[in-house]
């Protein structure tokens, strides 16, 4: 097998599997250590030099950081929270104000327009504002946040953590011109923009079209349904309510629901359990909250009697799942029917461009999407860009952010007059951990307590208010107790060959066997020849260059470390030894020799 290059920052980057997982490359173990270190105002800086809302994500994130935690893959155990520990950062810090970015007095004479003040759009003007762009933002809704504020239920993001941080970034300086609807690309076009950039999301709800469908107002689309009652267009709803679908917009359509009023509230599902869209905790908060989740549930008709919506018949289906748990065949067994006093759809949600005029050069393909490149967001018009949502399709906040960012170095390029393509690559900085023979400026012990259980308000008190904050945070002890789960896996074990003696030492100390000398063969052979064959084939292996003595290598198996430095503390060469490794991505501010200041950091 091919020697580990540990020059190229994807391995050491792939290692540190949430910070790879996650869509922004969020430095978690960092920001955990410093909330260790009771440092959150630090924890919370380093959060936002990628994800932009801590605060936000703390508490409504997807959390794809958290199913590639390896402390899940450990010990069975839980992975270790990493979003409810960014939330601890969100809520204990000091005041940020004079450590986020500043738009400069004298601008650069570019001017920007964005449309939409979803999180994507706001990730565009953090970055472009520091560095003297004039960003002109609009948006159709009396208030920015985009779905943010319209979609997600005060009850699980209140709406004083979402001003503030939406306040960060608006208060730069940005023109934000609200209740404001672009109507035509063209005019916006002939305004004069340097750059456009487009960031509406995917607004338009999925209606289903049955027999009944328009014979009842108590049908409603559940994205406008949300944006309805997060605005106080709607302050009621009736006691029996159904909610089509199981994705994440059902879930919050169904809590919000009994907020409302309802008394008997069931989400119907077409599909069995194992395949819904919904995350795990959003389910179990429905259910917990007495919502009555039913699988196999097709829907057939909106009952309707003399104009009044009476319920709804489904086709109940039993299915057959192949070895791999696809559905290969179903068959309807009968045909209920649910009474009901509403309907709210949630079964998905779909772009709409009907302002973009179609000779003016942006090219639209499948499902009338903008044809868009997923490095540069850039359109087939050299000044038009596209992210989040209204450039792909429905994801979640993180992904959008991200997105921001990247666009916004693409605006900046094609702003400079450089090729958008020609961007700055990943680095990695390597520093030691070592203060003395047993010292790491790290806690490496390794602690094999279970995930805390989020505290919730009572169920009776959560109903009172719709704005009644579900979740209530961390206790102290659970937060001492959670960051301590963490494997610091920024923490490498960093070799070096030609000081190896091949004693064997680093090897019997290690409490996991993931370190093992052996013969270099094929990957295959080289995975099973390990003290603990490696099976995962995704998690990748470091292979150390030929030895002194054998010719052998070295081989650590990433996927069981735990990173707590006994190799190095046991090794008399200092062959090894713990360095942390620091992932570096560009940002606007980083090209063509900006000021990265918007991403720098006060730390201690």
């Amino acid at each position: 097998m091919k020697p580990t290059d540990t020059s190229d920052s994807d391995f050491f980057h792939r290692v540190v599997d949430c910070q790879w997982a996650c869509p922004a490359h969020t430095a978690v173990p960092e920001y955990i250590r410093l909330i260790a270190q009771g440092k959150f105002t630090d924890a919370y800086m380093v959060n936002r030099a990628s994800n932009i809302f801590p605060g936000i994500l703390g508490r409504v994130c997807d959390r794809p950081c958290e199913p590639a935690c390896r402390r899940g893959r450990l010990d069975d155990a839980e992975p270790v929270a990493i979003c409810r520990l960014k939330r601890v950062a969100a809520d204990h810090r000091d005041d940020i104000t004079d450590q986020l970015p500043k738009a400069p007095k004298k601008k650069n004479g570019k001017r920007i327009a964005i449309i939409g003040a979803g999180p994507v759009s706001l990730s565009v003007a953090n970055d472009l504002m520091p560095l003297g762009y004039d960003c002109t933002m609009f948006e159709s809704l009396s208030r920015p946040g985009g779905l943010m504020r319209s979609n997600i239920p005060s009850f699980r993001l209140p709406t004083k953590v979402l001003d503030e941080e939406i306040s960060y970034i608006t208060d730069m300086g940005v023109d934000l011109r609200l209740n404001t609807r672009v109507e035509s690309m063209t005019g916006l076009l002939d305004d004069g923009y340097d750059a456009i950039f487009v960031g509406t999301g995917a607004p338009k709800g999925k209606d289903l079209v049955l027999p009944g469908r328009d014979e009842s107002d108590h049908i409603h689309i559940g994205i406008q349904w949300l944006e309805s009652v997060a605005f106080e267009h709607i302050e009621s709803i009736g006691k029996r309510v159904l909610i089509i679908g199981v994705g994440n917009t059902a879930m919050d359509c169904c809590r919000t629901s009994l907020r409302l009023g309802a008394t008997n509230v069931k989400v119907m599902a077409r599909k069995p359990r194992e395949f819904f869209k919904a995350s795990d905790w959003e389910l179990e908060d429905a259910e917990e909250e007495n919502v009555d989740i039913m699988v196999n549930h097709s829907p057939k008709n909106f009952v309707i009697e003399n104009g009044k919506l009476k319920g709804m018949t489904f086709e109940k289906m039993d299915y057959t799942l192949d070895e791999k748990g696809e559905i290969t065949d179903s068959t309807v067994s009968e045909e209920v029917f649910i009474p009901c006093d509403d309907v709210v759809l949630a079964i998905g949600q779909d772009n709409s461009f009907p302002w973009i005029e179609r000779d003016i050069g942006i090219e639209f393909g499948k499902w009338d999407m903008p044809v868009v490149d997923p490095v540069t967001f850039a359109s087939t018009r050299e000044n038009v860009f596209f992210g989040g949502d209204a450039a792909f399709g429905p994801k979640n906040i993180i992904w959008a952010v991200e997105h921001g960012h990247q666009a916004a170095i693409s605006i900046h390029k094609h702003c400079e007059g450089t090729p958008v393509t020609d961007r700055l690559p990943d680095g990695v900085n390597l520093q030691s951990t070592k203060m003395g023979i047993h010292e790491w400026r790290y806690s490496n012990n390794y602690d094999p307590a279970a995930r805390g259980e989020m505290p919730h308000v009572d169920l009776k008190e959560r109903f009172k208010k719709l704005d009644i904050e579900v979740e209530l945070g961390f206790t102290v002890d659970q937060v001492v107790t959670e960051v301590e789960r963490c494997l610091n896996c920024d923490i490498q074990t960093v070799f070096t060959p030609k000081l190896c003696t091949e004693c064997d030492a680093c090897i019997d100390i290690c409490p996991v066997d993931c370190l093992t000398i052996v013969e270099n063969t094929d990957e295959d052979e080289l995975r099973q020849n390990l003290t603990t064959p490696a099976q995962d084939p995704d998690q990748p292996m470091f292979v150390s260059d030929p030895l002194n003595y054998t010719k052998r290598a070295m081989v650590k198996d990433e996927n069981f470390c735990v990173h707590c430095g006994l190799c190095a503390e046991r090794c008399p060469t200092a062959a090894w030894d713990m360095e942390q490794s620091t992932i570096t991505f560009a940002y606007a501010g980083d090209e063509n020799g900006g000021s990265a200041s918007c991403h720098k950091r006060k730390v201690g």
